[in-house]
């Protein structure tokens, strides 16, 4: 298990999740959220009708709830939410380096 920084346009917070995830972080987040979140029917939920489009709308945490549910056997768990820290040059220094993304 590794530490990961992922955020959705807000805070960003440090996960705790498996090797493979943090090693391949943007691929995983980009599977869920350009195909899985609009092409699976378990994923109906984070679909939003907004007049004549349908938008998705997602957390950094759901990305850990289907990490959890669909993707990976060993769980992966929230650490920290970084109070007041939007961007990665304010970063504390434990937490430079780390594989981060922003949904």
């Amino acid at each position: 298990m590794k530490n990961v920084l992922l955020s959705a346009d807000s805070e960003i917070s440090v996960f705790r999740v498996p090797d493979e995830v943090a090693e391949n972080l943007e691929q995983y987040c980009l599977e869920f959220c350009g195909h899985w979140l609009h092409e699976s029917p378990d994923a109906a939920g984070y679909r939003v009708k907004t007049g004549n489009m349908t938008v998705v709308s997602y957390s950094e945490k759901d990305f850990i709830t289907y990490l959890n549910q669909y993707i990976c056997e060993e769980p992966s768990v929230l650490i920290a939410t970084l109070a007041g820290v939007f961007e990665e040059e304010h970063l504390p220094k434990e937490y430079i380096g780390l594989p981060y993304f922003n949904f």
